[in-house]
C-alpha cells in the first residue's frame, strides 16, 4: 500500500484566508513551539502513516527529507516514553555521522532543553524520559542479535552490506511493547531485500523526488534536472524510483549478493587495480583492491576510487591504498596515463611492484570473464561498495553502459586486478596472509 502524496500542515493555512490564521496556528502555540513541531513543516510523506504496519518504507530519492523524517520520529518516539531504539547505518560511520550527528540528525532537530545525551564511546544516545538509542552497523548483523526493541530507524538500507542477516537479526530482537515498528529510509536500489519489502503486506511505502523538496536551491534542481535528468542513475537517486537490472548485464544485484561474504582464508597475493581519468577534474580514477585467497577466489577487498584529483592527487591516492593494505603489486592501464602512478609510487618511498596493461578492447569485453568468475562463484566481495556495484551492473554484454558516470572507472579497475590474479599468467608468492 502506498501512502498518500499531501502537502505540509504549514503550506495549507498558508493558503487560508488571513482571518482564518489565528484560528488555525491556535494549537501550535508560540512561534518557537512552532518552528519546532515536525506535523507543521513535514509533508504527509514524511509523517508516520496511519493503519496496521509493521515497516514504513520511505523511499525517495536524494535531498527528499528521509533523514529529517527519520530522526523526527525517533525525536516522537522518545519524548513520549521509556523506549528502546535501534539506529542501524550502512557502516558506524554513516550511522553516527549522519543519523546522529548530522545537519539533519537527531542531534541536530531537537529543541533545546530536550536534547539527549550522546555518549559517542558507546554509541548511545539517552533522554530524560527514559528512552534509549543505539547505533548498528550492517557491516555486523551479530551485534543485531541480542538487543530488544521497541523500534528501528534503519538508514539506507539499499547500501546494507549484509542486508538480509542485518535485517532478520533486527526483526527477532523487535519485540518489545505493544506495537514494535521500523522505519527503512533509503534512496532505492534493487537489492533482494527492497524487494522482499516492497512485496510484505506489512509494509506501508512512501515515496518522493527530489524536486518536491522546496528548501533546495533553485539553481541546484537545475543542475541536478539538466544534468541526470531522464538518465537510469537521475531516475533512481533523483525520482527515487526502484530502476530493475539492465537487461542484459553482465552482473545483476542478486549475483553479486550471492558472492558477498564475511569471512575469507588466509590471502596469497594483494594488487590494486588502476583506471586513471582521461583528464583532470573529470571521471574518476577507479581504484579497487582484490585478493586472491588460499583457495583459489578472488576477493575485492576495498574501493578506494577518487573523484576531481589531478593526476599527482589520484596517483597519490593509490600509493596510500598500496601502503594501507601492503599490497604487493599495481595494476594501472597505461592508455590514459598509468605510467604516472610509478614515478609517485617511487617519491613517496612506497617500492612496489608496476604493471602498466593496455586496452585493446572494450571495457565490457574486457569484464566479460570476469563476470564469468562470478557466475561460477569465485569472485567474492567482502563489504559493500555501492559505487562500484552500481557501475558493474550498468557494464552490458555485447557492449555499452548504463550505469552512474559516463564510464565505468572503478569496474574497470577492478577487472584488471581481477585478470591479472585470475585470468592472468601468475606465480605462487611464498608468503601467506590473514586478514
Amino acid at each position: 500500500m502506498n501512502a498518500p502524496n499531501w502537502s505540509s500542515e504549514a503550506a495549507r493555512i498558508a493558503d487560508l484566508p488571513r482571518s482564518d490564521w489565528k484560528k488555525a496556528t491556535r494549537k501550535f502555540g508560540t512561534v518557537k513551539d512552532a518552528l519546532s513541531d515536525w506535523s507543521l513543516w513535514a509533508e504527509a510523506r514524511q509523517l508516520p502513516p496511519p493503519g496496521d504496519w509493521r515497516t514504513w518504507l520511505l523511499m525517495a530519492g536524494r535531498g527528499f527529507g528521509k533523514t529529517r523524517a527519520g530522526a523526527e520520529w525517533v525525536r516522537s518516539l522518545a519524548e513520549a516514553g521509556p523506549v528502546f531504539i535501534a539506529l542501524v547505518g550502512a557502516t558506524m560511520d554513516e550511522a553516527r555521522a549522519v543519523m546522529v550527528e548530522g545537519q539533519s540528525g537527531i542531534l541536530s532537530i531537537c529543541p533545546d532543553g530536550a536534547r539527549p545525551h550522546w555518549q559517542p564511546s558507546l554509541g548511545r544516545l539517552r533522554w530524560d524520559t527514559g528512552a534509549e538509542a543505539r547505533i548498528f552497523s550492517a557491516e555486523n548483523p551479530e551485534k543485531l542479535r541480542g538487543p530488544e526493541h521497541h523500534f528501528a530507524w534503519c538508514d539506507e538500507l539499499g547500501k546494507w552490506a549484509y542486508a538480509q542477516a542485518s535485517w532478520d537479526n533486527l526483526q527477532m530482537g523487535l519485540r518489545a511493547g505493544v506495537h514494535p515498528r521500523a522505519l527503512v529510509t533509503t534512496t532505492p536500489r534493487p537489492v533482494p531485500l527492497l524487494r522482499t519489502l516492497l512485496a510484505d503486506p506489512g509494509t506501508v511505502v512512501a515515496r518522493g523526488r527530489t524536486v518536491e523538496n522546496r528548501m533546495l536551491a533553485d539553481s541546484a534542481l537545475a543542475w541536478f534536472t539538466d544534468r541526470y535528468g531522464g538518465t537510469r542513475l537521475g531516475r533512481q537517486e533523483l525520482d527515487g524510483e526502484l530502476i530493475e537490472d539492465a537487461e542484459g548485464a553482465l552482473w545483476t544485484r542478486a549475483m553479486i549478493e550471492d558472492c558477498r561474504v564475511r569471512e575469507m582464508p588466509p590471502m596469497r597475493r594483494i594488487v590494486i587495480g588502476v583506471d586513471p581519468p582521461a583528464g583532470v577534474g573529470g571521471d574518476a580514477c577507479g581504484i579497487v583492491v582484490v585478493a586472491l585467497g588460499e583457495d583459489g577466489h578472488a576477493y575485492v577487498l576495498a574501493d578506494a576510487s577518487v573523484e576531481g584529483r589531478s593526476p599527482d592527487g589520484w596517483a597519490r591516492a593509490v600509493a596510500s591504498a598500496a601502503v594501507r593494505w601492503n599490497a604487493d603489486r599495481v595494476i594501472a592501464e597505461a592508455n590514459q596515463g598509468g605510467a604516472m602512478v610509478g614515478s609517485v609510487l617511487q617519491a613517496a618511498g612506497v617500492v612496489l611492484p608496476l604493471t602498466l596493461v593496455h586496452a585493446t578492447r572494450g571495457k565490457s569485453a574486457r569484464a566479460e570473464p570476469v563476470a564469468a568468475l562470478y557466475e561460477g562463484g569465485r569472485a567474492h566481495h567482502a563489504a559493500a561498495f555501492p559505487e562500484l556495484e552500481d557501475e558493474l551492473c550498468g557494464l552490458l554484454a555485447g557492449g555499452g553502459y548504463e550505469g552512474p558516470g559516463r564510464s565505468p572507472d572503478r569496474a574497470d579497475a577492478l577487472v584488471w586486478a581481477m585478470t591479472e590474479l585470475m585470468l592472468g599468467k601468475r606465480g605462487v608468492e611464498p608468503r601467506v596472509r590473514v586478514l
